[in-house]
């Protein structure tokens, strides 16, 4: 969708934009459940990324202590947690900015790919950046989705982040799409952007071909030492327009309700459902950041009467449409 019909929809007023909002829902998942996805950090702090939100950046006092790459065994111990616990994708994050072929920990994180692999759930990894014959071997590993968010707008980015580009985070999505990966890309709310940054955000991830298999919603949860940790939360209301207006740009995408649930009541996550989410990120951690009681999660998915989506790891990824360019393109 272009930036004018998405700007449309954000000034109907609320009630309005739901409505239409939910009708593409319907239309597109008529199943009333819940994806329940984990997300762990495989390897933590000392990322050499200068992203303004985050706490694992080197260059920041965030008070994040650097942690190695996991173990394979501790990985797998808190994978089979997960499965227990009625998780249905496994989200491996390590704070690298990016991956290489023929690195010992590349190889690392392929055998721990494999092994969780076996375990029924679909993988998930978000590894920085990523090379063809990187995508082509994580695909190979049982990777089911590669997350590369864009995080806002091409306008806005260089605001955020100086060490890689838009055009470098496009490039990743796009090998892990011709790897035959699905992608999993959304963005941050907070990051000091203008309500046209976030719909210009939106229009970069319904514009790419496929489009994403899933698009998480974030709202950026302020960490101390890093140059955002002292910025105003969003509001409720600005989670759900985006929540609706994601959901009509991207109507086959699951929308995850991501980082900053903490802040949100139940009956503003009910909303956020209504709006058009369908997925969640289940369980106490997300990376450095607190999140929901799994306990808590599930008693407001029984209280809506939802249920938890069954794991897919075979699900084939989205396909591009014949009538325009494949993978995103580079301005």
């Amino acid at each position: 969708m272009k930036f004018e019909e998405l700007k449309a929809l954000y000034d109907l007023p609320l009630f309005d934009l739901i409505k239409k909002s939910r009708e593409v829902h319907d239309a597109n998942w008529s199943d009333n459940e819940i994806q329940l996805c984990t997300l762990l950090s495989i390897k933590t702090g000392g990322c050499s990324e200068d992203c303004s939100y985050c706490a694992q950046s080197a260059r920041y006092n965030s008070g994040v202590q650097v942690e190695r790459l996991m173990e394979k065994d501790a990985v797998m111990e808190r994978a089979r947690v997960a499965a227990e616990s009625g998780s249905t994708r496994f989200c491996m994050g390590a704070a690298w900015k990016g991956v290489r072929q023929g690195t010992k920990r590349f190889d690392q994180v392929v055998e721990i790919i494999e092994e969780v692999s076996e375990l029924g759930m679909e993988v998930c990894v978000t590894l920085g950046e990523l090379g063809p014959e990187e995508a082509v071997r994580l695909k190979k590993a049982g990777v089911t989705a590669y997350n590369h968010n864009v995080d806002t707008s091409r306008e806005h980015y260089p605001n955020i982040v100086t060490t890689h580009t838009y055009d470098d985070r496009l490039n990743t999505i796009k090998n892990a799409q011709e790897a035959g990966m699905s992608v999993c890309c959304g963005g941050i709310l907070g990051l000091g952007e203008t309500a046209d940054d976030r719909l210009k955000m939106i229009e970069t991830i319904s514009e790419l071909n496929p489009q994403p298999e899933s698009v998480p919603i974030n709202s950026l949860m302020p960490m101390p030492g890093t140059p955002l940790g002292d910025s105003d939360p969003v509001t409720i209301f600005d989670v759900i327009r985006m929540i609706a207006i994601a959901r009509i740009a991207v109507p086959k995408a699951k929308v995850r309700l991501s980082a900053g649930r903490t802040q949100i009541s139940e009956e503003g996550q009910a909303m956020c459902f209504f709006a058009g989410a369908n997925s969640i990120f289940y369980g106490d951690k997300l990376l450095t950041a607190k999140n929901p009681s799994v306990q808590k999660d599930l008693e407001l998915i029984s209280k809506l009467g939802l249920s938890a989506k069954q794991p897919n790891p075979n699900m084939e990824a989205p396909v591009a449409t014949c009538d325009k360019e494949a993978t995103p393109c580079c301005g």
